[in-house]
């Protein structure tokens, strides 16, 4: 958009990230990334494999790689890590009976050594949904302030309505605004 021509004008290239979007199936993955891409996200189909984007936020070009998050691909996730600047992990806030499943699939992602210092970003997901768990709860229940090796943050949002996305995208620019100090 206009940002970017302003930028290409001023000789100030954007900086390009890595970022893998992970979660569980059915969590809103490719709803977060067609909401992040400004695309239409009404009819949404599982993921088979992957899919990837190019999203521009606050200066940056973010190339989002969405993994699919069924069982038979999650072995496949430590593939796709290397070179990860910052890692997405979605829940689906509503659906209480999968929270112990995803919090062992992300306690195991936050070991990989390729993942070592990766900032984490949760998107406590579907908060529109009145059973939805509120993100505190699913902070707690993930034991995300045991996570002492890299910055965290759980962020609640609808990808559906795009409600608290935008203030997640604003924390990944925080994120990095920090490492360039």
């Amino acid at each position: 958009g206009l940002l970017s021509v302003i930028q290409r004008l001023k000789g100030s290239p954007e900086q390009e990230l890595r970022i893998v979007l992970l979660g569980l199936d059915n969590a809103g993955k490719t709803t977060l990334l067609k909401r992040l891409a400004s695309e239409e996200v009404s009819t949404i189909t599982p993921t088979q494999g992957f899919n990837i984007k190019s999203v521009h936020s606050h200066g940056l070009k973010l190339n989002v790689w969405d993994i699919g998050g069924q069982r038979s691909i999650r072995p496949y996730w430590k593939k796709y890590l290397g070179s990860t600047d910052l890692l997405i992990y979605v829940i689906d806030s509503a659906d209480q009976k999968r929270f112990e499943e995803t919090g062992q699939e992300l306690a195991e992602l936050t070991e990989e050594e390729s993942l070592m210092g990766v900032p984490l970003l949760v998107f406590a997901n579907k908060q529109d949904l009145v059973t939805a768990a509120p993100a505190d709860e699913i902070a707690e229940g993930l034991n995300l302030h045991t996570y002492r090796d890299r910055e965290w943050q759980i962020q609640a949002c609808s990808a559906l309505s795009g409600e608290g996305v935008q203030d997640g995208m604003n924390w990944i620019s925080s994120q990095i605004m920090n490492r360039k100090k």
